[in-house]
C-alpha cells in the first residue's frame, strides 16, 4: 500500500511539473501574439508604439506591486489605450498571462 501511494505521489507531482511547463509556454504564446507588439519581447515597452504611448516596464515596481486582480482587470477590461481582452481571449489565458508578467520582475 506504501509503494501505491509513493507511486501515486511521484506521478501527480511529475503532472504538475508538466503541466507548468505547459502552461508558461502558453501564456508566452499569448503574450507573443497580443501584447508584444506594445509591450516587447521583454516586456520593457522599448517598441516604436511602447515608446509613442509612454508605456510602462511590466517588470517594473510600478507594474509588479499591483494586485494580480487589479492586472486581471486591466487585462480584461483594458486601460487607455490598451484595449480590454474579455471575450477575446480566455479567462485562463488571461491568468496565464498576469503569472507570465510575474515572472517579468526584476
Amino acid at each position: 500500500m506504501m509503494k501505491f501511494i509513493r507511486a501515486s505521489m511521484v506521478v501527480m507531482a511529475l503532472a504538475y511539473v508538466f503541466s507548468s511547463v505547459c502552461f508558461a509556454a502558453d501564456a508566452a504564446e499569448v503574450y507573443k501574439a497580443k501584447c508584444s507588439s506594445c509591450h516587447g519581447a521583454d516586456g520593457k515597452g522599448e517598441t516604436t508604439m511602447g515608446k509613442n504611448l509612454k508605456l510602462k516596464d511590466l517588470g517594473s515596481a510600478d507594474v509588479q506591486n499591483k494586485s494580480d486582480a487589479d492586472l486581471t482587470a486591466i487585462i480584461a477590461d483594458g486601460k487607455k489605450p490598451m484595449p480590454g481582452y474579455k471575450g477575446k481571449i480566455s479567462d485562463e489565458d488571461i491568468s496565464g498571462l498576469v503569472k507570465y508578467i510575474r515572472s517579468l520582475k526584476k
